[in-house]
């Protein structure tokens, strides 16, 4: 039985990862699969990010987070809610960096820096990364986190690849996924613990 040093899992990003990692099976081989189905979805990843945001904009609950000011974002804000399109600045910034996050799945080495960025890619959603005025609720994160792992998946099982590479396929990026989901919501857990309680951010 291996012995696991628990309290490093919470400070300690790259053996958490590692942990993780190794106790889901997540590894060289599947990493090697990632990198060989970019060529057949990077030229899906336009698609892939309309629907999500079809999807997000479909609900007050998600499309609310959109009205603050996205870090990095330094062009006009939205008026209101019901008057924001996909059309406006704020939305192509985020639509572009989206598209980003999905190509970097399937291009980037699985290296220190990436797993860095996966976790940036939770707390970012957070008050303590970016603008402290963005709290996405982690409900919120986990409805997205589960559209994008269908529609990926989705999109996976509609290449045409043979048997054997599409169950590859599909396990290496549902792997992928889970791992990424523990890197979004270890953040609202350690605002929990803290004690610190989370206001909604009001539009």
């Amino acid at each position: 039985m291996k012995k696991i040093n628990e309290a490093r899992l919470e400070s300690d990003l790259g053996y958490r990862f590692g942990y993780l990692g190794e106790f889901m099976g997540f590894g060289p081989e599947d990493v090697k699969t990632i990198h060989g189905a970019a060529g057949a979805i990077a030229p899906l990843v336009p698609s892939l990010v309309d629907a999500v945001y079809d999807k997000l904009f479909s609900y007050d609950s998600t499309k609310r987070h959109f009205m603050p000011r996205q870090f990095g974002y330094e062009g006009t804000l939205p008026e209101n809610l019901e008057s924001l399109t996909q059309e406006h600045e704020q939305i192509k910034f985020r639509k572009s960096h989206l598209a980003k996050y999905l190509e970097k799945l399937v291009t980037a080495d699985y290296n220190e820096s990436l797993v860095k960025y996966l976790d940036l890619v939770g707390k970012i959603h957070t008050p303590k990364a970016g603008n402290p005025l963005l709290d996405v609720p982690l409900v919120q994160m986990n409805a997205l986190m589960g559209f994008v792992s269908d529609a990926l998946l989705s999109t996976i099982l509609g290449l045409g690849l043979d048997r054997a590479t599409e169950v590859k396929t599909i396990r290496a990026f549902n792997k992928l996924l889970w791992l990424q989901n523990d890197l979004i919501t270890r953040h609202y857990q350690a605002m929990q613990v803290g004690g610190w309680e989370p206001a909604l951010a009001g539009v």
